[in-house]
């Protein structure tokens, strides 16, 4: 029975670990595909602006709820847009259900006076969350184009002049821009952010995109052909990522995305635990919930080649991986007492050497991402290490969290959208303390996040008596980043 319990676990461990190394060898593939592009001179249609008749009309969507500490300064930034107001709309899709809704009147009826084509649409039904605030919306846009920001978004004043000018290619149907942060340096927990962030707007959209792969509209700070988003079957409220709910329906039928990273889009990122994992969690449920709705028409598409399918699949299957480095977590302790006690199974831990690898080749793709918007040089280098190690150790706190996020997305269960807190915050002058949209309860995973920061306590000193200290550093990687995600949690309340 121990035996078969045994074989069990390595089974399962082996699979966890050939999936992650499968999805390292991906990341890999892009990069190549990153750096080749980066040589090469792109060219394309676009539109002369200086030309009165080829100025489009675009609709700028803005999707808010419960947005008090920043709707002032969104719609302050919204209305610098350069842009001939004679051509441009703005909706403010309002679902708010607070006080913000009356003070955001006030607000868009002074820039209604000063000529400003801005609407205050609100809904008593919410349904479709975000989805369905896009969609009601898009049923009155004048707009053939439709631009979308987020809350906590400010998009320089001739972002539109950057973007709609590569819709005179007729196939285009997005234009999606790189994120940026205004709060970068708050926090170790803003800084890990931004780096994982910044690794998806380069190595992932650019490598894709550069080879005709299927990448996704982030939800924002990016612009929509009208007739695409129709064509593709419109915005559903389905999963709790529409925005890549509606990506894949669309180059499924065909029609070609615009990723910009020159052009970045600055926004806030959460300086809470709570509120990152909020986020965490809507992203990597709805990225479940997206394979299984989704994965079956990749695979199954006569229209796209097998190399776009495989990135589409490990696209789709990039939430899940989280589920992997949970398992291979946790089953790594249990592991080491078979390699231990059962000999004769030794060699089946040579495997543990594929983790290795996946992470040195993680290593290099994020160092390539990291140094073309932090620069290279040894300075920055040992910052980068720095930075990639406590990356990996609080994602590897995350994943319990995001496991469940992931389980729930492909059983199908479904769940509320939690919008992500706002807090208008850049210097460590300023608190979140107070901020009213803040969950006041504790996460109840916490108390299984402290077990296993003791379990992989109990993983180091395993290695002492066992004289085997292989996995030590990734036991200590793994009580550091769920001890950060712990405390950080504890302490998270408003």
């Amino acid at each position: 029975m121990a035996l078969a319990l045994a074989y069990f676990i390595i089974i399962i461990y082996s699979i966890s670990l050939l999936l992650i190394f499968f999805y390292s060898l991906a990341q890999l593939n892009l990069l190549i595909n990153y750096l080749s592009q980066k040589r090469q001179n792109q060219t394309a249609p676009k539109f002369n602006l200086l030309d009165p008749k080829e100025i489009p009309f675009v609709t700028i969507q803005l999707p808010v709820f419960n947005e008090e500490y920043v709707m002032d300064r969104l719609l302050e930034n919204i209305a610098k847009i350069e842009y001939p107001k004679s051509k441009l709309e703005i909706q403010v899709l309002d679902d708010s259900t607070d006080d913000t809704v009356i003070t955001t009147a006030a607000s868009i009826a002074k820039l209604q006076e000063t000529g400003l084509d801005i609407k205050h649409i609100t809904r008593t039904d919410r349904s479709g969350f975000k989805a369905g605030a896009l969609k009601e919306g898009l049923e009155v846009a004048k707009g053939e184009f439709i631009a979308i920001f987020d809350a906590d978004f400010l998009p320089a004043s001739d972002w539109l002049k950057k973007t709609v000018i590569y819709f005179k290619d007729e196939e285009i149907g997005v234009v999606q821009t790189r994120w940026g942060h205004l709060n970068r340096d708050y926090s170790t927990l803003t800084k890990i952010q931004a780096f994982a962030l910044d690794a998806h707007f380069t190595l992932e959209q650019v490598g894709r995109n550069s080879k005709g792969h299927f990448i996704n509209f982030n939800g924002t700070a990016g612009i929509w052909r009208k007739e695409c988003i129709i064509d593709a079957g419109n915005w559903e409220g389905d999963t709790l990522t529409e925005d890549l709910d509606l990506s894949y329906r669309a180059q499924l039928k065909n029609w070609k995305f615009k990723y910009l990273e020159n052009v970045e889009t600055p926004a806030e990122l959460p300086v809470v635990i709570s509120a990152a994992r909020s986020q965490q969690f809507r992203w990597n449920k709805g990225g479940a919930e997206n394979f299984r709705k989704t994965v079956w028409s990749v695979i199954s598409a006569k229209n796209i080649p097998f190399k776009t399918k495989f990135h589409g699949v490990m696209h789709l299957l990039n939430s899940s991986m989280f589920l992997c480095v949970f398992l291979v977590a946790l089953l790594s302790i249990p592991s080491l007492y078979i390699k231990n006690t059962y000999g004769h199974l030794d060699w089946v831990f040579s495997l543990l050497s594929l983790f290795t690898v996946s992470t040195i080749i993680l290593f290099v793709c994020y160092w390539f991402t990291y140094k073309s918007i932090q620069g290279s040089g040894f300075n920055n280098f040992v910052d980068y290490i720095r930075i990639f190690f406590t990356f990996f150790s609080v994602a590897l706190g995350f994943s319990l969290h995001n496991t469940i996020a992931v389980i729930e997305g492909h059983m199908g269960k479904r769940s509320e959208f939690v919008r992500t807190p706002k807090f208008n915050i850049s210097t460590l002058k300023q608190s979140w303390k107070g901020n009213k949209y803040l969950a006041k309860k504790l996460s109840p995973n916490m108390i299984l996040e402290f077990a296993l920061m003791i379990y992989f306590m109990f993983g180091m000193y395993s290695a002492i008596p066992l004289n085997d200290f292989g996995l030590f550093p990734f036991h200590f990687m793994l009580f550091l980043g769920f001890g950060f995600v712990f405390f950080k949690s504890l302490t998270s309340r408003a």
